[in-house]
């Protein structure tokens, strides 16, 4: 097998970040098995002197993917690949629009929307520059009056005009489409954290209560990326449930 050194590229020319440049193609060769289960990697120290990052930008790098579930560092043992995270497509709806098939009375409160300068991992996902001006929602979604998810969505400037009724009213896809955005396909990732304390006081959850997270990234029918979610569901209120068929 080719050494990693072969395999990751760093691009200094890039405005991407070089530690998200580097997790997101370590991510890549660990999603699609060329790094299997069970391998383990180099210390961070020998990563980046191989790959010529600072020790805190690989460190960075590591972290990133020990969060979203891929890496695990373990005392004496180091750095290894973990179980792949499972991912599998579900219905393409916004939560609003499931409580409402489900009868929960579905109600939203406005935490915050705001303009603000795109991060870099906004600005990946929404395939614009770092530091562009982009749409910033927070809100909390609550089902027969009891909190249920907290949810953060960022949508590209100009795309749609949003205002707290319409987000206290529809789900924001349900916004999207009356706008004249068909949606067609979304990446998403589904996982697992420890709620912060400040999720937790809206949640109405003790602090470090397990909560379940999906990011997504919605695209219209040319492919163009035009939300990036990243929510947080009560474990103890909510699951994910998925039909899958053998071929």
């Amino acid at each position: 097998m080719e050494s990693l050194a072969q395999q990751i590229s760093i691009d200094r020319s890039s405005p991407v970040p070089l530690y998200f440049q580097f997790a997101q193609q370590l991510q890549t060769l660990i999603e699609s098995g060329v790094l299997p289960p069970g391998t383990r990697l180099s210390n961070e120290i020998t990563m980046a002197d191989q790959f010529g990052l600072s020790r805190p930008t690989m460190r960075h790098a590591m972290q990133h993917l020990v969060d979203k579930g891929l890496l695990a560092r373990q005392r004496g043992v180091g750095t290894r690949v973990v179980t792949n995270r499972i991912r599998r497509q579900l219905e393409f709806t916004s939560l609003y629009e499931d409580l409402e098939r489900d009868q929960r009375r579905p109600s939203t409160e406005v935490l915050s929307i705001e303009a603000t300068p795109a991060d870099s991992v906004v600005a990946a996902a929404l395939r614009v520059d770092v530091g562009a001006e982009v749409v910033a929602i927070q809100r909390l979604r609550l089902a027969d009056g009891e909190p249920i998810a907290i949810m953060h969505n960022h949508l590209a400037a100009g795309l749609v005009e949003l205002n707290r009724d319409a987000l206290c009213g529809a789900g924001l896809y349900q916004l999207l489409r009356r706008a004249g955005i068909a949606l067609s396909t979304a990446e998403q990732t589904i996982g697992a954290r420890k709620a912060t304390a400040a999720e937790a006081k809206l949640l109405g959850e003790t602090r470090g209560a397990t909560l379940l997270t999906m990011v997504r990234t919605a695209h219209d029918e040319s492919g163009r990326p035009v939300e990036y979610g990243s929510h947080v569901y009560r474990a103890s209120r909510y699951s994910f449930e998925m039909t899958v068929a053998a071929h």
